[in-house]
């Protein structure tokens, strides 16, 4: 009986520990889950994860065919894209990464969530590739303001319209 006592304490006491650590691996990897006020985890926000803007559907499931040899994408005036190893929208794609892109007509095909390729001044050769965060008007017309996904701050200005080259429809890993 008393062998049976310790070995109850025992595995008591080593899943305590592995909650323990369970406890701190989430915690770490997810910090805006734990409440600094108790240090515990609010479950609500593992069932129930904020709403974050996604790209504007724009490709069609009926313009999507499947076969044993192939995929076809029916798209009008497809761009082909590459991606440069900078990180800065990790992990959503990276060098070795494609895209197919589309050149937005106005303004107005530009949505909060897409993720579009654009001049700037900081950069001589190629196109920035980050996601629009925020769209708006102000004295000078339409702006954008985007972000790579890696990057803890908004890309510096804002940008037109007339910088921006394309937006992404599809990435291919």
């Amino acid at each position: 009986m008393m062998k049976y006592v310790i070995t109850l304490i025992v595995t008591a006491f080593l899943l305590g520990m592995a909650v323990q650590g369970l406890y701190g691996a989430v915690a770490e990897a997810y910090p805006s889950l734990t409440s600094e006020a108790s240090g515990s985890i609010s479950l609500s926000s593992l069932a129930n994860p904020r709403e974050v803007s996604s790209p504007f559907a724009r490709i069609s499931q009926d313009k999507i065919h499947v076969m044993k040899d192939r995929v076809v994408i029916e798209m009008n005036d497809p761009q082909w894209a590459t991606f440069t190893d900078t990180n800065s929208m990790d992990p959503v794609f990276d060098s070795g990464h494609y895209a197919l892109q589309v050149v937005p007509e106005t303004d107005n095909d530009i949505h909060v969530g897409d993720i579009i390729s654009y001049t700037h001044p900081s950069i001589s050769q190629g196109n920035l590739i980050h996601r629009v965060i925020q769209v708006g008007t102000d004295a000078e017309g339409w702006y954008a303001i985007t972000k790579g996904d890696n990057n803890p701050l908004p890309d510096p200005g804002k940008v037109r319209f007339s910088q921006v080259k394309r937006v992404v429809a599809a990435i291919i890993y």
